[in-house]
């Protein structure tokens, strides 16, 4: 729980732009997730940095929930203040073959963009949903082609939103789905990617047999997470637990989905229990069948009832 003292300096500073006790199922991809203990969305960088300077003051908690894809919020709700950075959308094409897009931009409006102008290089990231910040932060990518392959700097905000760096691509620790050695409650606030010239329709004949091929594979018609474990190495999350004949596996609401094993589903009144408890049962039976133990790719917050 918020402590009265900051709630009520965090009311006078962000107005309408922050609500309490709000139940996150809406605002998750899984349509899942009990209440947090307070949504912000704040209107530019200086609110955003207000904000962080208010919880760090008044000892409150905070995190990025982004759009939320690629995140399972727990049935008993998150602590703190959960952070939606959809108000930080500017996006613009830099000289020397460059795009910076903060935050809040989502990954379908950066693919238009690019497509419009001509720009080639994050053909990739056609159809990933979600948004820059959360695209930059789990370093998301197909096949051998990630973000990190494109960034060339990232600039951050630090918890206390008392400064903002630019950080370049060599002083990032950039991994497989993921982005580490940014301080606690950093936020990353945009991200600058490089980008060659090409044409409209040279950009669009890469990324439309890629978003048929998403269509095709992925159950794209249902709510979901995504990807609910990394890819081991030399093999796949899907295979291995659709070898195990977990596809189709229901507890509760939610299913290993039957289009792609490595997706689980939520097929109507899902709880985070239900999702939770596949993902067990999905990590015990390949581990039994493989040895192998499957890491998440999903984060997964908030407390348990």
């Amino acid at each position: 729980m918020i402590p009265r003292a900051g709630r009520s300096a965090l009311e006078e500073a962000l107005e309408d732009r922050i609500r309490f006790d709000v139940p996150l199922a809406k605002h998750t991809s899984l349509r899942i997730g009990g209440p947090a203990d307070a949504l912000a969305t704040p209107a530019d960088r200086a609110e955003l940095a207000r904000l962080l300077a208010l919880c760090a003051s008044h000892r409150i908690p905070h995190w990025v929930l982004g759009a939320g894809f690629n995140t399972l919020v727990l049935d008993g709700g998150a602590e703190g203040v959960a952070i939606q950075l959809s108000r930080l959308r500017r996006l613009e094409e830099r000289p020397g073959g460059a795009v910076r897009a903060e935050a809040g931009v989502s990954h379908a409006r950066l693919t238009r963009f690019c497509v419009e102008r001509g720009l080639a290089g994050l053909e990739f990231g056609a159809g990933i949903p979600g948004t820059v910040g959360g695209w930059t932060a789990m370093n998301a990518g197909i096949g051998q082609r990630e973000v990190k392959d494109t960034v060339l700097e990232i600039e951050v905000m630090s918890p206390t939103g008392a400064w903002v760096r630019h950080l370049s691509r060599d002083t990032l620790r950039f991994h497989y789905r993921a982005l580490r050695g940014l301080a606690p409650g950093s936020v990353i606030v945009s991200t600058l990617f490089g980008v060659t010239p090409s044409t409209p329709e040279a950009v669009r004949a890469v990324i439309d047999p890629q978003l048929a091929r998403r269509a095709a594979t992925q159950p794209l018609d249902v709510p979901s997470c995504g990807s609910v474990f990394k890819n081991p190495p030399d093999d796949f999350a899907g295979r291995l637990i659709e070898a195990a004949g977990l596809k189709g596996l229901r507890v509760g609401g939610a299913e290993i989905s039957t289009v792609h094993a490595n997706f689980i589903v939520n097929r109507g009144g899902a709880r985070a229990a239900d999702v939770v408890a596949l993902i067990e049962r999905a990590r015990a039976a390949v581990r039994e069948a493989t040895g192998r133990t499957l890491e998440l790719e999903v984060r997964i917050v908030g407390r348990n009832r």
